[in-house]
């Protein structure tokens, strides 16, 4: 299965869940591939965090890796890092600044600017880095974010920090962390 056809596959799938049945005139699936990158993107982003179908996740999980090939991945062992005058018997530490698609970023951790439910925002195609690093790492970190919420039983306070799998990511680890909101 090509990209193209595991992105219709999903969208039907996403709708099917949705009752929509896309072989009927209640839906017609976008012919353009920018239109067919959006949907399913703004289909997983609005539903709930539920279990889903195996067979979806895998499909999905082709669909994200095989992007990843597409685009240009930076490895982070190649940004030039500042040293910062180590202390005797400390290990060199640095610095270093990169400016690029976090989701491109190949490192142990990314940071996430999550909301306290931590399941990404749930606006359609929203352009925050919640919503990216959710789409590009997969339905599975959401359901794992669900699954964490779940067993705290209360929202995530600011500041506090809960690291999850980067699943479809580069990295390997998100920190997702609540802001100040002002």
């Amino acid at each position: 299965m090509g990209q193209k056809e595991r992105r219709i596959w999903m969208i039907r799938y996403l709708l099917a869940e949705r009752g929509i049945d896309v072989q009927s005139e209640q839906c017609e699936i976008p012919a353009g591939e920018r239109e067919q990158c959006d949907l399913p993107r703004a289909l997983v982003n609005v539903r709930e965090p539920e279990p889903i179908d195996e067979t979806f996740l895998s499909v999905e999980s082709a669909y994200l890796q095989e992007r990843l090939r597409e685009i240009n991945v930076t490895d982070s062992a190649g940004i030039s890092v500042q040293l910062i005058a180590p202390r005797l018997g400390e290990r060199n530490s640095g610095i270093a600044v990169w400016q690029g698609d976090i989701t491109t970023l190949q490192c142990d951790a990314i940071v996430n600017a999550a909301n306290s439910g931590m399941t990404g925002c749930c606006v359609p195609n929203h352009h925050c880095i919640d919503n990216a690093i959710h789409t590009v790492a997969g339905m599975r970190l959401r359901l794992e974010c669900a699954r964490i919420m779940r067993s705290k039983g209360r929202p995530e306070p600011i500041g506090a920090v809960t690291i999850t799998p980067g699943y479809e990511l580069p990295s390997r680890y998100v920190l997702h962390t609540v802001g100040p909101a002002i």
